[in-house]
């Protein structure tokens, strides 16, 4: 491979480390595409201009890993805070830790287990099913602790996220939330943890700082893809479906919309993310951004909020794989056509039609990056 023209497609974490990569270690220049006005993808941060706030405006996004590699490359673009994540669930008008720990068992249950008893005691509660599906959502919740536990604070919940009825949701999504028989209140367990200090934007404006790179925003890919060099080498992770024009039917996503409000407090909620289980409450959650930076001078008299909904995605901004089986079918279908593509690397969340954290994603760009090289030097 001797790539001259080389062109990425998307600036979040995958096609920014990629082309930083590119220009500073190989010195190959690359051109970046960006439908959005801005680059950073879903990791993208602003500051809202009544209260100063910096948000991520896609959600809350924590920087957690244990892969050293993945630490020390993106330490070399940002510093990190102090930051640890945790999570509360509101169920019936009562605040409970999330996921769930010893806490939420005893205040759930109004008992005051010792951790060598829980095993004990969720047996009980398991033991009354008859049957389980483990290969399912449910089936599998129920098994590690119970009913009552799992439709307080996991089913509801996962109906307003998914849309779906647990039962036929595949056991792999809820694989990804711990268990604990502790009081440990840390969302993840990841050695290395913070919120970048100057916050997301500012990594992706190191990265891409580089006059190699040459980033065109508000351009979409579609409309200048039959304009580009045939022997360009294109690096897409947009939706892999969408490269190929939905040729076997469209791959299911879901995707998040966002309300913001300006609250007149100091404090709306103390805490950055609080979920709420129930049903009657359309959101999933409420961020209050000011608590992902500690370390800052906010406003005092006010604060920002923002509520999550989670929708079907219509194709314009996917965000969440629905890994069931047609879509698992579908995907293998896909990335065959991939494979026979010359000049051409889908990867990435979207590509790859998997969920990524930000640190999976950026190992991923790093590997891909490294077959790209090893390719070139031949």
């Amino acid at each position: 491979m001797n790539p001259k023209n080389i062109y990425i497609i998307g600036s979040g974490f995958f096609g920014s480390v990629i082309a930083e990569r590119f220009a500073n270690v190989l010195n190959i220049p690359s051109k970046i595409i960006e439908k959005r006005p801005h680059i950073g993808g879903n990791c993208y941060s602003e500051i809202d201009p009544e209260t100063k706030i910096e948000y991520h405006t896609y959600g809350t996004h924590i920087f957690h890993t244990d892969n050293e590699k993945v630490w020390n490359y993106i330490n070399a673009f940002t510093e990190f805070n102090t930051y640890r994540h945790q999570v509360l669930t509101t169920h019936k008008n009562t605040v409970f830790q999330m996921p769930i720990n010893l806490e939420t068992i005893n205040s759930f249950y109004n008992v005051n287990l010792k951790p060598y008893e829980v095993d004990s005691f969720l047996a009980d509660e398991i033991n009354k099913e008859s049957t389980l599906d483990l290969s399912s959502f449910e089936g599998y919740t129920i098994s590690k602790v119970g009913r009552p536990l799992y439709e307080a604070f996991i089913k509801n919940y996962s109906k307003k996220q998914w849309n779906k009825d647990p039962k036929d949701m595949p056991a792999s999504i809820i694989k990804r939330l711990p268990f604990r028989t502790d009081y440990n209140e840390n969302y993840y367990n990841s050695q290395y943890q913070g919120i970048p200090a100057d916050g997301y934007t500012a990594i992706f404006n190191r990265l891409l700082n580089n006059p190699l790179i040459d980033v065109r925003l508000n351009t979409d890919f579609f409309d200048i893809k039959n304009e580009l060099p045939e022997d360009a080498l294109i690096i897409y992770s947009g939706p892999i479906d969408q490269y190929f024009d939905y040729c076997y039917g469209k791959l299911d996503w879901r995707t998040l919309e966002f309300e913001t409000e300006i609250q007149p407090h100091n404090d709306y909620q103390g805490t950055s993310v609080m979920n709420y289980a129930d049903l009657e409450v359309p959101y999933t959650r409420i961020h209050e951004p000011k608590h992902l930076h500690p370390e800052r001078d906010y406003p005092t008299d006010k604060t920002l909020i923002i509520k999550e909904y989670s929708k079907k995605d219509d194709g314009s901004n996917p965000y969440y794989p629905i890994n069931d089986k047609r879509n698992q079918e579908l995907i293998l279908k896909y990335k065959a056509l991939a494979d026979k593509e010359k000049n051409l690397i889908i990867a990435g969340r979207l590509g790859d039609y998997k969920y990524y954290d930000m640190h999976q994603t950026i190992a991923r760009a790093l590997e891909v990056f490294e077959e790209i090289k090893a390719n070139i030097n031949d």
